[in-house]
């Protein structure tokens, strides 16, 4: 078997060095050293990396084809995916200038970029105010100005100084946290995730949890390692929320709960919308209380008693 390992294409084996490495390269597919455990460890991790990345490629499509599809961006956080999108441009930047291996933060250009889209289809679907009506509160406008200001803030993290960088790196947990609560925060509200999409949301977290162990084994960078931990928490987060609140409507939610609130009505209250015509109800406030007297004279109708006009003339 090992005569056939050690002749493999030339091109093979490139592929196997450059992501394993020339030793556990030979360790393990050439001389097939299955008990090399340590090599095991570094091809697990590399293996999972480069899972990660491949599978970063699709993790938000998903998630775009429910908006462009339904048309509706309704639960989705557009805060927290813009403070998300600034992480993964972030990550990805220090990353790529640290020269820190590509199956640990590939998967950083993918999620960038599909977040960009994500933003614009946030913007181009989000609830229009009707107060903005004027030229220049069109939504043409703010996804050229949104498309700029992105594309301006990705050129400068790639020219600003590395002592900058690395402090904006340190500021990618607080951004982190402030990329989730957000998209928590109205999860919790609506007691609903709305049209966020379950692919996207179990992708995401198994990618953090899967990241941690390959951060661990291949980078010495406690930033970035904490990045990673952080991540995974808040996904897991919104993981749960997804299953708490699987199947439930956030309109329909909160138009029973509505309902629940709406006032009782007592007897003689019932009783009052029962025998006034619909022209001559005035409304709750003006309904008669239990315990209070009424208006009303002995022989004196009931409608006539409750319009203060009618009540009036007759006293003339």
């Amino acid at each position: 078997m090992t005569s056939i390992t050690r002749n493999l294409p030339p091109f093979v084996r490139e592929l196997g060095v450059s992501i394993v490495g020339e030793k556990c390269y030979v360790s393990l597919v050439e001389n097939l050293a299955f008990g090399d455990t340590e090599c095991l460890k570094t091809a697990l991790s590399k293996g999972m990396g480069w899972g990660i990345v491949i599978g970063s490629g699709v993790m938000k499509l998903p998630q775009l084809y429910i908006i462009y599809k339904r048309k509706s961006a309704r639960g989705i956080s557009t805060s927290g995916s813009a403070f998300e999108t600034l992480a993964y441009a972030v990550n990805l930047t220090y990353a790529y200038r640290n020269g820190i291996p590509f199956s640990t933060y590939g998967e950083n250009a993918f999620l960038t970029a599909q977040n960009a889209i994500l933003m614009l289809l946030l913007i181009q679907y989000a609830p229009r105010p009707r107060a903005l009506t004027s030229p220049t509160d069109s939504r043409t406008t703010k996804l050229l100005g949104t498309l700029l200001i992105m594309l301006v803030g990705f050129l400068l993290f790639l020219f600003v100084p590395p002592p900058i960088l690395a402090t904006f790196q340190a500021l990618t947990l607080p951004i982190s946290i402030a990329s989730k609560v957000p998209q928590i925060t109205e999860n919790h509200r609506n007691k609903s995730t709305g049209n966020l999409s379950w692919f996207a949301v179990l992708l995401q977290t198994a990618g953090c949890g899967a990241r941690i162990y390959t951060i661990y084994r291949e980078v010495d960078d406690v930033l970035v390692a904490l990045g990673a931990l952080l991540a995974f928490v808040l996904n897991a987060i919104i993981g749960v929320q997804m299953w708490l609140y699987w199947g439930r409507d956030p309109i329909v939610h909160k138009v029973k709960v509505e309902d629940k609130q709406e006032p009782l009505l007592s007897r003689n209250e019932k009783a009052f919308v029962e025998r006034t015509p619909p022209h001559s109800r005035s409304g709750t406030p003006s309904l008669p209380r239990a315990g209070t007297p009424s208006l009303s004279r002995p022989g004196t109708p009931l409608s006539a008693s409750r319009s203060g006009r009618n009540w009036s003339r007759k006293v003339d």
